[in-house]
């Protein structure tokens, strides 16, 4: 029965939540953008799909094969497109289903007259950047990896401040007292000094970024959980399993957690948007992911520094722009959904 309350619960939720038309399009329009760009290391990408070379098929995209395949002298992957060219140029059997997005992020184009940022073109439909390397492809593989980023950030953080928080209001007392001053002194340190010195001790990869990130990322869900906790363990309910003997656990993970999830559903999309935005203005200072990965914040740092290349920097910011905005929706019909006053705002 109370499986079933939930899930009734959860249904109403989830209507009104569809009701607001704004939240429910931008909901699905990021998803959408998010699961297309998790195919972008094959479809924004150099290599092809299906290649035919003197009769015989390969699958580049998907499989490895070294130069010497194709007649070179390395074991290294061959560059496609030059192999493409020669094979043309000397009238061998060559054909190519190439991706949509035929460029790689991490390669430059030289090929162009004069020196990079290259200008908008049909062969680089927003540019490049000031090394030759595609805007377009680097903003796709760009958006992945933040999006991927903000997510197990959010979804660590938000564990974190759920157990550490909960803690909290379940103990009470003197356990509240000495969590709640460790909190505050951990919130008393300086972030970015700390991103720094262990990013030039142990480097900048993204998962000790993540894990970096993660350790302040829950400081502001532990104090709603907190209250929510000491609401919740002296209701009736509570107090009963407590007499029945059941175990802390139980108690904990099943009888007050679960009424205690609406900040965290509440605040999960607008600590997505800080994610993004931490890891962007990381970037944009040099103190985020190693180079030379595709990142938002290192197009924005090459906008600012190249302001006669202003595609780089309005492509990037658009960008930006549209995914907050959109998050930002996601979150506000997500408030209004579980809040019943006003969960038909935007209907």
């Amino acid at each position: 029965m109370l499986v079933l309350n939930k899930f009734k619960k959860f249904k109403v939720y989830a209507l009104r939540f569809c009701k607001t038309r704004r939240a429910f399009y931008s909901f699905v329009l990021l998803a959408l953008a998010y699961l297309l760009s998790l195919t972008s290391p094959w479809t924004v990408n150099d290599e092809p799909f299906v290649l035919r070379y003197q009769g015989k098929f390969y699958f580049p995209a998907f499989v490895h094969y070294p130069e010497t395949e194709f007649g070179g002298i390395y074991n290294t992957e061959p560059d496609y497109k030059k192999l493409l060219e020669e094979a043309e140029l000397s009238g061998k059997d060559i054909f190519a289903i190439m991706p949509p997005i035929p460029h790689d992020p991490l390669k430059a184009d030289l090929s162009l007259d004069g020196a990079p940022p290259f200008p908008p073109s049909s062969k680089h439909w927003l540019g490049t950047d000031a090394n030759g390397r595609d805007v377009l492809a680097r903003l796709i593989h760009g958006f992945r990896i933040c999006l991927s980023f903000s997510l197990l950030l959010t979804v660590l953080g938000t564990f974190l401040g759920i157990l550490i928080g909960g803690i909290q209001g379940y103990l009470g007392f003197f356990w509240d007292l000495a969590i709640q001053r460790f909190v505050e002194i951990w919130a008393s340190l300086p972030f970015l000094y700390v991103v720094i010195l262990i990013g030039g001790i142990y480097g900048r990869s993204f998962i000790l970024l993540i894990c970096i990130m993660a350790l302040f990322q829950w400081i502001s869900l532990s104090y709603y959980m907190r209250a929510e906790f000491l609401k919740l363990r002296s209701v009736p309910y509570v107090r009963a399993a407590k007499m029945l003997g059941m175990p802390h656990r139980h108690i904990f993970f099943k009888e007050i957690l679960p009424n205690a999830l609406t900040p965290v559903v509440t605040l999960f999309p607008f600590t997505l948007i800080g994610g993004i935005g931490s890891l962007t203005s990381l970037d944009f200072l040099g103190f985020g992911l190693q180079p030379p990965t595709p990142s938002w914040g290192e197009l924005m740092s090459q906008g600012l520094n190249n302001l006669y290349a202003p595609w780089i920097a309005v492509s990037t910011l658009v960008a930006l722009f549209i995914t907050l905005l959109l998050a930002t929706f996601v979150g506000e019909g997500v408030r209004d959904a579980m809040d019943p006053k006003s969960g038909d705002r935007y209907g």
